[in-house]
């Protein structure tokens, strides 16, 4: 998949996009995280940076190269989506998957990864959690299978998300709630 390839590669940094705004205030049930990520689609591969605040409101992802050149930012306010390219391209959509999948080549699960990335199902939608925190914890739904590899302090900190041939791995460097 050459646009996962071309996605990771890009050079053009997002203006003075390298961190994400931070107001110091807490988010309204939301959260703020920076890590590593590694996605695996086919035979493609690549890993960078990722910075994410998330409320009920709104998203706003940044995925950087190692080096911190942009990659892509994401922003959902409500039920749209945006998504620019570290060389300036702009698409939009009705929800992130389509969207990543137009412009990266791989889908990115917005819609679940919120609750997911806190270990915990969806509500509203069917799920399978097997395992304990700290004790192999595991997590199926929307056909991606979740596993839990690293908690500190209740927190997940590394976690492998599977469906079909694509494989994302998110390693947590710092939470903020």
């Amino acid at each position: 998949m050459l646009r996962l390839a071309l996605g990771f590669a890009a050079a053009a940094v997002l203006g003075a996009c390298a961190s994400l705004s931070e107001s110091g205030r807490p988010i309204p049930g939301g959260f703020e995280l920076s890590g590593r990520v590694s996605v695996r689609h086919g035979k493609d591969a690549a890993s960078g940076r990722i910075f994410w605040r998330h409320s009920n409101d709104f998203d706003e992802l940044l995925i950087t190269s190692s080096l911190g050149q942009g990659i892509a930012r994401i922003n959902r306010e409500r039920d749209q989506f945006r998504l620019v390219t570290g060389d300036r391209k702009e698409y939009r959509a009705d929800n992130a998957e389509d969207l990543t999948e137009q412009a990266l080549g791989w889908r990115l699960p917005l819609a679940g990864l919120s609750d997911w990335v806190q270990a915990r199902a969806s509500p509203g939608r069917p799920a399978e959690m097997q395992g304990e925190v700290d004790k192999g914890l595991e997590l199926r739904q929307d056909g991606w299978h979740v596993v839990y590899e690293e908690f500190r302090e209740g927190k997940p900190f590394r976690m492998r998300l599977t469906r079909e041939d694509l494989q994302i791995i998110l390693v947590v460097d710092q939470w903020t709630n």
